[in-house]
């Protein structure tokens, strides 16, 4: 990615936004290693020190992790997201615990509150999920079920559930890739239509107990 020469003033608040921008625009995406300092001093015109600076103040917010003796890697795409990612760690379950908060009031406002091309939109998602869990294709059955997830808590219209949400979109993904593989493999996938047949129903107390029955069971197959 070409990043742009920066001015003399405010040098690292400038490489850090060209630095967020890469990542935030998915230039750069999650687990991508990040150019080195040399690179990023030269590419950007400035000196090391201040590169260093930038990469620190990402790596404060959460949206890098320095690996010694590997390099800078891409950990998250939003602040939010790295704090989200730091407060669940690698824990699976508490990753599960969080998206059941919001997941369930998700599907609740989503039921009362989504439009028809929003239902089209999570129609066509779980299409694709469906078709990929068929045939096998885990790498897309992860990306379209997570985005399913999201369009139905971005289809509820609360704009602050919908950014916490999507801050948890790497966790989203990271969960869904841990408990995934099993299913897709033998065909014994949890089943997300009944959710999505309670939201054309516009049925809030149906897709929340739909929404609360696939997480629990998620929950469950982990154990205690």
């Amino acid at each position: 990615m070409p990043l742009s020469a920066t001015t003399r003033t405010g040098l690292v608040e400038q490489v850090i936004g060209q630095l967020r921008a890469a990542i935030t625009s998915g230039e750069w995406p999650v687990g991508h290693r990040i150019p080195t300092e040399p690179e990023l001093a030269a590419s950007l015109n400035v000196g090391r020190n201040t590169v260093r600076e930038a990469v620190r103040a990402l790596m404060h917010s959460g949206l890098v992790e320095v690996r010694q003796g590997d390099g800078t890697y891409v950990r998250a795409t939003s602040e939010v997201s790295g704090a989200i990612r730091r407060l669940c760690g690698s824990e699976l379950r508490e990753a599960l615990e969080v998206r059941r908060t919001l997941e369930v009031e998700g599907a609740r406002l989503a039921a009362l509150h989504r439009s028809a091309a929003e239902l089209d939109e999570m129609t066509r998602l779980l299409d694709e999920r469906d078709a990929a869990q068929r045939e096998r294709r885990f790498d897309d059955f992860v990306r379209s079920d997570a985005e399913f997830h999201i369009a139905v808590v971005r289809s509820g219209h609360n704009t602050l559930l919908s950014e916490l949400y999507h801050g948890l979109t790497e966790v989203v993904r990271g969960s869904v890739a841990a408990t995934s593989p099993n299913h897709v493999a033998d065909g014994n996938d949890i089943e997300h239509r009944g959710l999505l047949e309670a939201i054309a129903a516009r049925d809030p107390d149906r897709a929340v107990a739909e929404a609360k029955g696939f997480l629990d069971e998620l929950l469950a197959q982990l154990g205690e």
